[in-house]
């Protein structure tokens, strides 16, 4: 899938009128069979079945929140085969919409700004539940998972719940990442795919616990490991190119500690620094081709990176400082291509400069408990995304090796030392 981008200076961009705010519409019937119909060819491929647990206790017309963990682009495909043929609203990032907002206001999308705060979202589901009659899909971790284990959750997503006071219901998947990962550029395993939907919580359970207990009970239900999964099922992936560019996830060498050196191709994983090699192999593990294998599963090896991350932190020596190029969202027509510039990212939070010194945005590590970020994004390339709710800048690394995920990590580690009050200490 590709956007729309238009090249434009960084003074046209930001001298554009904002775009005004309009209300969710309401989900036309001939849009949720459509989405039904387009969604079988791939759902067949993929051999796709679903269990609906508890699901009695909801109303066929009952309007609900569901919550559902974002593993690949199937994901709505089988949220509209699962909720047919019950009408709901889709939150999803506001990026979408460029080139064809009308279009996605009419399936039903809400739009919102990924890790950026948003009051009007709430209000916006709200009208959905409760004028529309509608429910509404959220995909609470926001990003798609680099790892296979589920990305932060925010704090606030309890307290939405008791603003909401509708059923919670749950969608997860097995297989859908397996196959098709984000770090591999969107080349499809075959894999067979499967869901549970489950009724959660009760309008009367949530009313009687606190937002910390209901916070709990999400972080439960969005704990997950897809390679873990994969190897406990005996779910063998064959193809050979299961390890292309697992080096984007995989950026340190555990061996010689080099970053940026890691290069995934094949079935096989190696470091340009020391050259030692790693296989991917088919069940899901991680196997030295000589030598120790320090790391056997894929996440435990991304863990210890934010272990590390956290390190460079506390330290006082993490520091990114690399050239990119910059794109700009103000308004859903299209995304504007603005220059060149450089983003910085350090305790303070990030610094991003360019268009020749027409461009100066800064952001604090406390303004967001995780990063938009993401890998060949719309199939431009690698990116890293900040901003507020008047612009978001879409910054695209052209030097310094694999550094999305790390700034991702070090995005989220920032912000939990700065909340907790651990950098006054």
């Amino acid at each position: 899938m590709k956007i729309k981008i238009k090249n434009a200076s960084c003074e046209e961009v930001l001298a554009l009128p904002a775009e005004p705010h309009r209300r969710p519409m309401r989900q036309s019937p001939l849009f949720r069979l459509l989405f039904k119909l387009l969604s079988a060819p791939d759902l067949r491929a993929t051999h796709f079945t679903y269990r609906k647990l508890g699901m009695e206790k909801l109303g066929k017309k009952e309007p609900c929140l569901i919550l559902m963990n974002h593993s690949s682009f199937i994901d709505l495909k089988i949220a509209s085969t699962v909720l047919f043929p019950r009408s709901f609203h889709i939150v999803c990032t506001s990026d979408g919409f460029v080139g064809k907002a009308g279009l996605m206001r009419a399936a039903g999308c809400i739009p919102t700004k990924k890790f950026v705060t948003d009051a009007v979202l709430v209000r916006d589901m709200m009208y959905a539940l409760k004028k529309l009659n509608s429910s509404v899909l959220m995909f609470p971790e926001a990003s798609y998972s680099f790892d296979g284990t589920a990305t932060p959750l925010p704090d606030s997503l309890g307290k939405c719940l008791k603003i909401l006071g509708v059923p919670v219901v749950m969608i997860r998947t097995y297989g859908a990442f397996a196959r098709d990962p984000l770090y591999n550029n969107l080349k499809l395993r075959k894999v067979d795919v499967s869901a549970d939907m489950t009724y959660l919580l009760s309008p009367s359970e949530i009313a009687e616990k606190s937002v910390e207990e209901l916070n709990d009970i999400l972080a439960e239900q969005f704990s997950f490991d897809n390679f873990r999964w994969q190897q406990e099922n005996h779910v063998r992936i064959g193809e050979d190119f299961r390890a292309d560019d697992l080096n984007r996830v995989l950026y340190k060498c555990p061996n010689c500690r080099a970053e940026g050196r890691m290069l995934g191709k094949g079935i096989r994983l190696s470091c340009g620094a020391c050259g030692k090699e790693y296989e991917l192999t088919e069940y899901g593990f991680v196997k030295a081709v000589e030598g120790e294998t320090e790391f056997s599963h894929v996440p435990d090896w991304y863990r210890w990176e934010r272990e590390c991350v956290r390190e460079e932190i506390l330290a006082g020596t993490y520091a990114l400082d690399v050239a990119v190029e910059i794109c700009m969202m103000v308004n859903t027509k299209c995304i504007y291509r603005v220059g060149k510039g450089r983003l910085r990212h350090s305790r303070e939070g990030f610094h991003l400069t360019g268009c020749d010194g027409k461009l100066d945005y800064s952001q604090k590590a406390i303004v967001s408990y995780s990063l938009y970020s993401d890998y060949y994004w719309y199939e431009v390339g690698d990116m890293i995304c900040i901003g507020d709710t008047d612009v978001l800048y879409y910054c695209f690394p052209t030097e310094g090796g694999d550094v999305v995920a790390k700034t991702r990590l070090a995005a989220e580690e920032l912000y939990k030392l700065e909340k907790s009050g651990e950098f006054k200490k």
